[in-house]
């Protein structure tokens, strides 16, 4: 398994990934017309965050983005997995788990980034066990948010 920054070339494929995944998950159609630049947004500018891809046999087959939040308590980064998708044909087979073992490779060799976090749906309870089971805590913090109608 190879575990890389996405390359622009790459938009397509993880749009495809980002449409299966809200339908899976939270069984929302998205807008391809939307979601389409605002993929291609995240190539044009790194400031918005970085996709990474996991391959298997050449084939693409899972990717997350990465995303910044400034923790002035530790004054340095804390890099945020989002849009996380693995192909159904690769799961279990440890796409996430080399993706997530990448990203905590950076942080842990840079003194820019202090940790990993990411958002999960509380009833997700495929995904929260994969998460604990890398080491990750679900319950020191919990998230709120409004997002305009």
């Amino acid at each position: 398994m190879n575990v890389r920054r996405a390359q622009a070339a790459e938009a397509q494929h993880i749009v495809d990934f980002q449409i299966d995944m809200a339908r899976e998950t939270e069984d929302v159609t998205l807008d391809r017309n939307i979601i389409t630049p605002g993929v291609q947004a995240v190539f044009d500018d790194e400031s918005k965050g970085w996709y990474f891809v996991a391959e298997v046999d050449g084939k693409i087959a899972g990717s997350l983005m990465i995303t910044f939040e400034w923790s002035d308590w530790r004054n340095s980064m804390i890099l945020w997995i989002q849009s996380v998708f693995v192909a159904k044909e690769f799961r279990g087979r440890g796409v996430y788990k080399a993706l997530y073992k990448h990203i905590q490779q950076i942080v842990s060799e840079s003194n820019d980034y202090a940790g990993i976090r990411l958002y999960v749906d509380k009833t997700n309870t495929n995904a929260l066990q994969v998460y604990e089971k890398l080491g990750m805590d679900s319950q020191h913090y919990g998230m709120c948010e409004w997002i305009k109608p």
